[in-house]
């Protein structure tokens, strides 16, 4: 094992949403903004911005790391950046209060048609109904999951036509 991979995760996360520039093995040198390093093989996942507008990514395996040089801090603008390259499509289209309002009205429908419907996990951004299902947010038919498939087949199906 070398250095990089006896850090603890805390030690990677310093690295996180800074621009670095990565020297592995052979030789090898690699920049960009590090979005994460994987805390069990200690790959670093580096994202870099062309100038097509589109987004490179760049995973430098852990065992071939042998530094990593900070060369800036993200500004705000920039952690906004990253922390959206993964996320899904439907989440981006809705802004906190459209989600907020999306939620409370699915749970008062929910209500209003006799389902057990409570608010959980962090700020309450989670549904969960009757205790066996969890719909996130957007809160749409795709966002439901549970164990149980009759249950789940049904309440997307209730999700789909509301």
């Amino acid at each position: 094992m070398n250095d990089w991979q006896m850090k603890s995760p805390l030690d990677w996360e310093t690295y996180v949403n800074k621009r670095v520039k990565v020297a592995a093995a052979e030789k090898n040198e690699y920049e960009g903004w590090a979005l994460t390093v994987d805390p069990v093989s200690a790959n670093v996942v580096l994202a870099n911005f062309p100038e097509n507008g589109r987004v490179s990514i760049v995973v430098v395996l852990g065992h071939a790391v042998q530094e990593v040089d900070v060369l800036q801090e993200a500004d705000d603008e920039m952690k906004a950046r990253l922390s959206c390259i993964f996320a899904p499509e439907e989440s981006k289209a809705y802004s906190p209060e459209e989600l907020d309002k999306r939620k409370n009205d699915l749970k008062s429908w929910l209500e209003a048609n006799h389902i057990p419907v409570t608010e959980q996990g962090e700020a309450g951004r989670t549904l969960c109904v009757a205790g066996v299902l969890t719909i996130d947010p957007p809160y749409g038919p795709e966002e439901c999951s549970s164990s149980n498939e009759i249950i789940l087949s049904r309440v997307q199906g209730l999700i789909q036509g509301y």
